[in-house]
């Protein structure tokens, strides 16, 4: 079996794009008449991640950079975990061609040379998913970076630190006959976790647990012959099963209006943020980190700069979560792979966190997965294709970048859980197009894929105009149906608000360019008007204080109290011109309480904005007397 970046074809009506991950008990090799992989049983008993494999070090036959060849017995199949050298440097077999595999190396291979051993693990590269993931920070295999230091981490592969107690209360009795998803107990964390019956495994509980604080490689149930323990592993390219996926349908909050307003996503929904260097990508992905209404946060740092991501682990650290009166920090798990670490870690970090991510939906949990940005990961794909010798498609990206993108996102959903929970995996990626342009590989194959685009516009940006989304590229394919889900929880008025905001920033647009050519008093006194209406539009409710701690976050009622109050101040400056008052004395109406009312209030108030706008009405009614 071979192919770029070691994808296989999936079977007709498989619904999986290429480049997805290949279930174990389906992986087979090159070789004639090789007999299936056994299924994995590495998900309902953490003692099999070092199951035997009955394999003797191999040899290593070539090194360059993160690329390793070496020799390839039958017994080795796609995606499995390989140690390297004397260091056992982690790699993942991703080609292979007859007798030898192409490992993809996840650390730096100074001193790895041929000759040196190489050792296949049994098993794909997988983590361990577990309650001490919460509040945690890890590099792209899932290791822990606490303690640190200046040296990163090598050898080993990813996992939950030990050392740590978790209460535990069983939920079922022995004797008790349990399938796939079941609830075994609950876990006492930052947020409700449960201990759930493994996606391969059901049975009679033969043991549980008493109450009380376990480690996390306790074993807390036998189920079938299985033990559970807290932590499990799972492979990372490997899309954990639901039931079924559900319509996504309910709107995320981010508690920016310009996002909320007029370009919502759904919870289960896809998000590309594209922008150019400057425009405020980090600082969008932050505040929505901070200020989202999902239960838990997955932060991927993948490529960025190494000070960029400590800002956001400092600022998480130091926020309070309305949620719980913690620490944000303590709801969030940060995957940092920052330019300096290991180029090819970028690779592994996306489908990480995607995984994470499916570990606590799984519990019915909403979770949100940033990645920042997906731009430096198709480097890594583009670097590591050209050492394979791959033949090259659009600016040098292998050909199957729309696939490896297609992979990440489709793991977004809003979905049924195997126990008949609900949750879902929001997924929301960065997009850097070099220059800005929007026509390169990765932002256009990324548009495809995605229900939401919030495009960052250059010039809002250098206007110091935040968040800088562009209301003319951006769009929101969740919006029709997200209308729905506002008028069910008693907000029947949120599309006719949307839909009017959007005419009138578009209107004022359109009569931009027309009034840089003649000047503003060259035009009717209604499109004057309306360019005025734009401008309150910009000021008073899409422009956002990042930095404010009344403005940084704005409730549903607040933004529905601000878009209410401009409109009925636009009405009515729309009414004098149409009776006959001059757009002159209109326009040098003082509109400063309007503007400044979404700082004047908290996160969540209405009546100083209900304020703000009678104080205008009342300046408004005397310029037309």
């Amino acid at each position: 079996m071979t192919g770029p970046r070691g994808a296989a074809p999936d079977p007709p009506g498989s619904g999986t794009p290429r480049g997805s991950a290949v279930a174990p008990d389906t992986r087979t090799t090159d070789q004639p008449n090789a007999s299936p992989r056994p299924p994995d049983t590495a998900a309902s008993d953490t003692s099999a991640t070092a199951r035997p494999h009955g394999l003797s070090s191999l040899r290593i036959l070539r090194v360059a950079g993160p690329l390793v060849e070496m020799e390839c017995p039958a017994s080795v199949a796609m995606h499995d975990l390989v140690l390297l050298g004397a260091a056992r440097l982690p790699g993942e077999v991703v080609a292979i061609h007859g007798d030898m595999a192409t490992v993809q190396a996840y650390e730096y291979t100074g001193g790895l040379a041929p000759g040196h051993p190489a050792e296949p693990q049994g098993r794909p590269l997988s983590v361990s998913l577990g309650p001490a993931l919460l509040g945690g920070v890890f590099d792209g295999l899932l290791r822990s970076l606490s303690g640190a230091g200046d040296l990163l981490l090598t050898g080993g592969t990813g996992g939950a630190p030990d050392g740590h107690t978790w209460p535990f209360t069983p939920r079922v009795a022995e004797g008790t006959q349990v399938a796939a998803g079941d609830i075994l107990g609950e876990i006492g964390a930052t947020v409700p976790l449960r201990l759930l019956v493994p996606p391969d495994c059901s049975g009679e509980v033969t043991r549980v647990a008493a109450a009380g604080e376990y480690a996390s490689g306790t074993v807390l149930a036998e189920v079938g012959g299985h033990g559970v323990r807290m932590a499990q592993p799972w492979p990372v390219r490997r899309p954990r099963p639901v039931a079924e996926r559900l319509p996504a349908d309910v709107p995320l909050h981010t508690g920016q209006r310009a996002v909320d307003l007029l370009f919502p996503v759904a919870r289960g929904s896809t998000v590309a943020v594209p922008g150019g260097f400057g425009t405020g990508k980090t600082m969008l992905l932050q505040q929505i980190a901070k200020w989202c209404d999902a239960d838990v946060i997955v932060y991927v740092g993948c490529g960025e700069r190494g000070n960029e991501m400590a800002d956001v682990i400092e600022e998480l650290s130091e926020l309070a979560d309305p949620r719980t009166g913690g620490r944000l920090s303590e709801r969030t798990v940060t995957i940092a792979n920052t330019s300096n670490m290991p180029m090819m870690a970028r690779e592994a970090s996306v489908h990480t966190g995607a995984t994470v991510a499916e570990y606590f939906r799984d519990m019915g949990l909403d979770v949100v997965v940033i990645a920042d940005s997906t731009s430096r990961w198709a480097e890594a794909l583009r670097e590591f294709a050209s050492r394979m010798g791959e033949l090259p498609a659009e600016e040098g990206y292998p050909a199957g970048l729309a696939s490896e993108l297609a992979a990440f996102y489709e793991r977004a959903a809003a979905v049924r859980t195997l126990g008949g929970a609900t949750g879902s995996v929001t997924v929301i990626g960065a997009v850097s197009p070099p220059g800005g342009d929007r026509a390169e590989p990765v932002t256009a194959h990324t548009e495809r894929f995605v229900r939401c685009l919030w495009s960052l516009d250059r010039d809002l940006a250098y206007a110091r105009h935040y968040p800088a989304v562009s209301w003319v590229d951006s769009f929101s394919r969740d919006a029709s149906v997200l209308a729905s889900a506002h008028a069910r929880a008693g907000d029947p008025d949120w599309a006719r608000r949307r839909g009017r905001v959007a005419r009138l920033l578009a209107e004022a647009d359109r009569l931009a360019d027309l009034v840089e050519l003649v000047g503003i008093t060259a035009l009717p006194p209604r499109e004057r008007i309306s360019v005025l209406a734009g401008r309150l539009l910009r000021e008073a409710v899409i422009q956002q204080s990042a930095l404010s701690p009344t403005d940084a976050y704005s409730a549903p009622e607040k933004t529905a109290a601000l878009v209410e109050s401009t409109l009925a101040v636009i009405d009515r400056c729309l009414e004098l011109a149409e009776s006959g008052t001059g757009a002159d004395a209109v326009e040098a109406v003082d509109f400063t309480p309007l503007l400044r009312a979404r700082e004047s209030a908290g996160p969540a108030e209405t009546a100083p904005v209900a304020a703000a706008r009678d104080t205008v009405l009342g300046r408004l009614a005397e310029a037309g007397a």
